[in-house]
């Protein structure tokens, strides 16, 4: 239980801060995640197009604070490398 005022704001804040965060992360997930089934399932032109759609994602999830840069970065290095693959 917070004590102080400043406490109880930062509870608030807190939770709201974990919402969006959630939200976010799920929306990261989700776009990766479907990139990945593309690929598994070998359909090259639907694996390109979600990697095109997961890119700016994410970016700005990078901006946003929810990931750091080289997990980003990993993560589009991988799957674009796993889409090239493909489309040989």
């Amino acid at each position: 239980m917070a004590n102080t005022k400043s406490a109880e704001k930062a509870a608030r804040q807190s939770t709201v801060h974990r919402a969006r965060n959630d939200a976010l992360t799920s929306q990261l997930r989700s776009a990766i995640r479907k990139a990945t089934l593309a690929l598994k399932a070998g359909k090259q032109e639907d694996a390109a197009a979600a990697l095109s759609d997961a890119t700016p994602i994410i970016d700005s999830m990078v901006n946003k604070g929810i990931i750091h840069r080289n997990k980003a970065a990993r993560h589009k290095s991988r799957l674009t490398k796993q889409v090239r693959a493909l489309s040989k």
